[in-house]
C-alpha cells in the first residue's frame, strides 16, 4: 500500500511545495550565479589573488576589464579555506539555503559567530545537485586582510575563495554593497517595465474603450434602422393590403359595373329623339326598352361603342300608331377588359 506522502509526488517533486519551487526558480533567475539578468546588470569585480595578479569577473564568468566601474574582491589563500564538495538530492534545491546553513553549522570547525561561508551550484544532474562549499574563519580572514592589505572593516571589500570551476563568494563581507546596487538596478528596470506595461495596457484599454463606444454607436444605429425598417415594413404591408383591396374592388366593379354610370352614358348617346322607359342591369348585361323616332339608328349608335361587347335586339322594332315613334328592346353585354377605357369618345366618334 502506498505511503500517504507518495500521493503528492510528481516526477520526484512534492507538489505541495510547488510554491517554494516557484520562488526558488525566480530567485535563481534574478540572483543566481548563472542568472542571465545578473550577467547584464551586475558590476565587474576585480579579484586580487594572493600571488598579486588580478582577474576580472562579471556574473561569475571571467571577462576582460574594459572601462566598466569595478568592485574590489580579495581571494583568500587555500590554507585559510575549508572546501567541500556536496552531492544533494535534487528535491533539496527549493530549500538550498536552509540545507547549506545546516551543513555549514555541522561542518565548520569554527564557532558559529566566527564562521564565514559561501557556496555555489556546480552542476545539476538527473536526480542530484553538486554544490561546492567554502568555509573560513572570520577572525583569521580579517587578520589576513589587515596584515596583507591593511583592511580592517568587514564590509570594506568582498572576500572570495577559489573553487573548482569558478570562485565562491564568502557571505558576510562587502558583497552586500554590490548586491544592494544590483537590487536598485533591478527595481529601476522593473519599474520601467511596469510603467511600459501599464502604458501598453492603457493603450489597449483606450482602444478597447473606443471600440466599445463604436460598437454602442453601431448598435444604436442598428436599433434605429430596425425601427425604421419596421415602420417601412408596416407601411409596405398596409400599402400591399390597400392594393389588394383596390384590386378586389376593381374585380367587383368589373363584374358589377355602376348602373348609374352606364345609364348616364347610354342617355348621352341616345340624344333628344329617344328615351328609355325601362333600364335593367344584371352584372355585365343590360336590357333597354324605350322609344325613338329611329330605333334602328339607336341600335347602330350603341353598336359602335367600344365598351359594349355585344348589342342585340331580342324583339322586333314596332311602330306606335299616331305617334311617329318606334318601340325598341335592346340587350347590351359590357366588355370586361382594358379596351373598354375611353369608350365615351369612341361612342361619339361612332355616331
Amino acid at each position: 500500500m502506498l505511503d500517504a506522502s507518495q500521493k503528492w509526488q510528481l516526477f520526484g517533486f512534492d507538489v505541495r511545495e510547488i510554491g517554494k519551487y516557484w520562488q526558488h526558480a525566480w530567485a535563481e533567475f534574478l540572483w543566481g550565479d548563472r542568472s542571465p539578468v545578473r550577467a547584464h546588470l551586475d558590476e565587474v569585480v576585480r579579484l586580487r589573488a594572493p600571488a598579486g595578479d588580478a582577474r576580472f569577473y562579471h556574473g561569475g564568468e571571467q571577462v576582460d576589464p574594459g572601462s566598466a566601474e569595478l568592485c574590489e574582491a580579495i581571494e583568500l589563500p587555500a590554507d585559510l579555506v575549508l572546501s567541500r564538495s556536496l552531492r544533494l538530492p535534487l528535491a533539496a534545491e527549493a530549500d538550498l539555503d536552509s540545507v547549506m546553513r545546516l551543513e555549514v553549522a555541522s561542518s565548520s570547525p569554527f564557532p558559529g559567530d566566527d564562521t564565514a561561508a559561501g557556496w555555489t551550484v556546480q552542476a545539476r544532474e538527473e536526480s542530484f545537485l553538486r554544490v561546492q562549499l567554502a568555509i573560513a574563519s572570520l577572525s583569521a580572514t580579517m587578520g589576513y586582510l589587515g596584515s596583507e592589505y591593511d583592511i580592517h572593516r568587514v564590509d570594506e571589500v568582498e572576500v572570495w575563495a577559489e573553487g573548482p570551476e569558478r570562485p565562491i563568494v564568502l557571505r558576510g563581507f562587502g558583497e552586500s554593497q554590490r548586491l544592494t546596487r544590483y537590487k536598485r538596478r533591478l527595481l529601476r528596470i522593473g519599474s520601467l517595465l511596469g510603467v511600459g506595461l501599464a502604458l501598453v495596457l492603457a493603450m489597449l484599454l483606450v482602444a478597447a474603450g473606443g471600440k466599445f463606444l463604436e460598437l454602442r454607436h453601431v448598435e444604436s444605429l442598428a436599433q434605429s434602422v430596425q425601427v425604421d425598417s419596421a415602420e417601412a415594413q408596416s407601411a409596405k404591408t398596409a400599402l400591399q393590403t390597400a392594393n389588394e383591396t383596390a384590386g378586389k374592388m376593381n374585380e367587383v366593379l368589373v363584374q358589377y359595373p355602376n348602373p348609374h354610370f352606364e345609364l348616364a352614358r347610354i342617355s348621352a348617346l341616345l340624344g333628344d329623339d329617344a328615351y328609355i322607359s325601362q333600364f335593367t342591369m344584371r352584372g355585365n348585361e343590360i336590357r333597354l326598352r324605350g322609344r325613338a323616332t329611329d330605333a334602328a339608328g339607336v341600335m347602330q349608335k350603341l353598336s359602335g361603342v367600344r365598351a359594349f361587347a355585344e348589342v342585340s335586339s331580342p324583339a322586333a322594332i314596332t311602330r306606335i300608331a299616331n305617334t311617329g315613334l318606334e318601340q325598341f328592346t335592346i340587350n347590351i353585354k359590357l366588355r370586361t377588359d382594358a379596351s373598354a377605357e375611353g369608350d365615351g369618345d369612341g361612342g361619339e366618334s361612332a355616331s
